[in-house]
């Protein structure tokens, strides 16, 4: 018995090490079957085979919860069309050589489908084979096979709108990059799924095509080889071969017609939190209201003399039990008891140092209907975005921000939030909780009906619409998030771009505290020995503001070290640090080996330039007449660069980068520039635009 038992075992271990030959091995069989005559039993065997792929086909289809559980469900439907295929074949030959023997020549499996079934009529077994083929071809696969082209021409036109939802996501900090390259992948196999579904379905419905060509085939074959060759009556041979022929046939025919049911059910799922099953018991049959409507009317039909009153009346009652049982459950559920928070009392006080607080770094105020997302009670879905974008904001730029102090205001209005800076407002926009965000990304196919606005991010054209719209918003190529979303990537976005003011002193001195556990020494050496912690924040500072992050604070700091002693001057010192960052900021715009295709300053334009720096000094200024064709060329350059797709970066002398990155910063808020000196030496440099040509 052991031994027995250890063999077992054995070969079913030795069956799961050799599972990927299973594949190859079937499609083996199946050609073998078209080629090689079966005898009779296995054809019974490859037949019910047949029938119990299907069947389970079936019950995954229903079980699965959305339709990428059952990926594999394109390939199946062809495997199984090639298996019926196959046992037509097979069973074609075994009924023209051996149908003149009797009604078991094919089978005992093809026997009781043309016997038992069908009672051994063959015209009857024509009619019901006929009308399983049109419901098999015209009704469930036509209609699986559209629902399918469907789904795969609006997966397709989604894709940018969920890719943008997903980059919001990441840039908001709600999710990790392995998490967003998860849900890019799963966009990519939607698409790939419901484009396979929908040429897969024209499998089957070549199938159905197929079987009526094979059954005319061999009814014809039939009558010639029984009365050719066989000498049998036209009448015998007529009936003997057309009921193992419908016997085939219906064989064949009932398992393609559960698999494309199985087809249809998985193309047309919506949602994925149930399976079919827990959907139609849910959605059918969970209003006793409709249950009882439904019983009173059935009740009514059953009460009209002649009609079949037992019937009606019977399915009358059941349904009407059955609402009467959820009504009782509905009034037994047990209410969930509300607590009702003490008011505090206030008493007056004489005024104290304690009344004077020291203003938040950063706020978030909001009105009435958003409280429910910052409440901590409730675990508001915005107070979890904000955590995490705290957390990406430090990892991405190299510092702690201050954390971000949240208040309901009363006189904003009910959907308003306001974002503040050292009590000072910085953005402002609505959100509405229960209600969607589509954003036009600048492509979409179609208009929405909703509520008109812009996103508070971007000032992208979005409209307010119901949750029921997302799909058809996301097919129309538009970027959906939700209110929460909505606040929590207006809040990150102010959040990058005033990280220069974001860094106090007190944050300063925290990050020299966090990296003195790594590298006391070099720390030690700069603050407060060669560099006061004053001068350290402005250079800091000055590399936020031009969009350097500080995650290299090992370069920047081993710079300050070296170059401390001989200047304390800020300008200075920023320069230096850029010089030393300068592979790290120009992978930043052009991520790897990419050629710098950038704008270029015309050689006489950049000689008066020169000129007034080298005059000037620290004071220089651009005369009006030139810096206004200065910043119109500079936007003409940018909105080039942008359009074809490049990086809007100046390259320029070092000694004219600072002086033009503050000049243009506020008229081409996107342009960067950079310095001869920042670009490593193994960067190809392409000009593509030219300022000051016609200066």
């Amino acid at each position: 018995m052991t031994s027995a038992s250890l063999t077992l075992q054995d070969f079913f271990a030795r069956f799961g090490q050799q599972r990927q030959l299973a594949g190859p091995l079937l499609i083996l069989l199946i050609l073998a079957m078209m080629v090689l005559p079966l005898p009779p039993f296995f054809l019974d065997l490859f037949f019910t085979f047949n029938i119990a792929i299907s069947v389970i086909v079936m019950l995954v289809a229903m079980s699965v919860m959305k339709p990428l559980d059952f990926s594999v469900f394109p390939t199946v439907l062809l495997v199984t069309t090639l298996l019926r295929l196959s046992l037509n074949v097979a069973s074609t030959r075994v009924v023209l050589l051996e149908g003149h023997t009797g009604p078991g020549a094919a089978g005992r499996v093809i026997e009781a489908f043309g016997h038992f079934l069908v009672g051994g009529n063959y015209a009857v077994g024509l009619v019901v084979f006929t009308i399983l083929v049109v419901i098999n071809f015209v009704v469930i696969t036509k209609g699986a096979g559209r629902v399918a082209e469907v789904a795969a021409r609006f997966t397709l036109d989604a894709m940018p709108g969920k890719q943008m939802a997903i980059d919001a996501d990441l840039n908001a900090g709600l999710i990790g990059e392995d998490e967003a390259r998860k849900r890019r992948t799963t966009i990519a196999q939607e698409a790939d799924f419901f484009g396979s579904m929908d040429g897969a379905s024209k499998f089957v419905r070549g199938d159905a095509v197929a079987g009526i060509l094979i059954m005319l085939i061999n009814v014809i074959g039939g009558l010639f080889v029984g009365v050719l060759q066989h000498n049998l009556d036209i009448g015998t041979a007529a009936r003997t071969y057309t009921l193992l022929t419908i016997g085939d046939g219906l064989v064949a025919q009932i398992p393609a017609l559960i698999i494309s049911i199985a087809a249809g059910m998985v193309v047309t799922r919506v949602g994925d939190d149930q399976d079919v099953s827990q959907q139609f018991v849910s959605q059918l049959f969970s209003n006793p209201k409709l249950l009882f409507l439904t019983a009173a009317i059935i009740g009514l039909l059953g009460l009209i003399p002649g009609m079949p009153n037992f019937v009606f009346l019977l399915i009358a009652s059941i349904l009407a039990a059955m609402a009467w049982q959820l009504e009782k459950r509905s009034r037994t559920a047990t209410p969930v008891p509300v607590t009702v928070a003490p008011v505090a009392s206030r008493e007056t006080q004489e005024a104290s140092w304690s009344d004077v607080t020291p203003l938040d770094v950063l706020g978030l105020e909001v009105g009435y209907r958003l409280i429910p997302l910052v409440d901590k009670s409730q675990d508001g879905e915005l107070l979890r975005r904000i955590r995490g974008i705290r957390k990406k904001f430090a990892q991405e730029v190299g510092f702690l921000v201050s954390p971000v102090h949240i208040r309901d205001n009363l006189e904003l209005k009910p959907n308003a939030y306001k974002i503040l800076l050292n009590g000072v407002e910085i953005g402002e926009g609505e959100a509405f909780p229960g209600s969607l965000l589509a954003i036009n990304p600048g492509r979409v196919a179609g208009q929405l009906p909703g509520t008109a606005t812009k996103d508070p991010a971007f000032g992208l054209p979005a409209v307010w619409i119901d949750p029921a719209q997302r799909e058809q918003a996301q097919a129309y190529g538009y970027t959906v998030v939700d209110a929460s979303t909505v606040a929590a990537t207006h809040l990150n976005h102010l959040i990058l771009s005033h990280a220069a003011e974001l860094l106090g002193r007190q944050e300063t001195q925290a990050l020299l505290d966090h990296l003195a556990k790594e590298m006391p020494k070099v720390v030690e050496d700069l603050v407060p020995k060669t560099l006061s912690i004053g001068v350290l924040q402005k250079v800091l500072r000055n590399l936020l503001e031009e969009g350097v992050h500080l995650r290299d604070m090992r370069t920047i700091i081993e710079t300050l070290v070296d170059l401390a002693p001989r200047s304390q001057d800020p300008e200075l010192l920023t320069a230096q640090v850029r010089n030393a960052l300068g592979r790290s900021i120009v992978q930043e715009l052009y991520p790897g080996g990419a050629d710098l295709q950038v704008i270029s300053l015309d050689p006489q334009l950049e000689r008066l330039l020169l000129q007034a720096v080298a005059g000037a000094g620290d004071g220089a200024s651009i005369e009006p007449g030139l810096a206004d064709t200065l910043v119109r060329e500079a936007v003409a350059a940018a909105q080039h660069q942008e359009e074809v797709g490049l990086p809007m970066v100046l390259l320029v002398p070092g000694s004219l980068r600072t002086l033009l990155s503050r000049f243009l910063r506020r008229s081409v808020s996107q342009l960067k520039v950079l310095a001869h000196t920042e670009v490593p030496e193994d960067r190809t440099i392409k000009v593509t635009s030219i300022i000051g040509q016609r200066v």
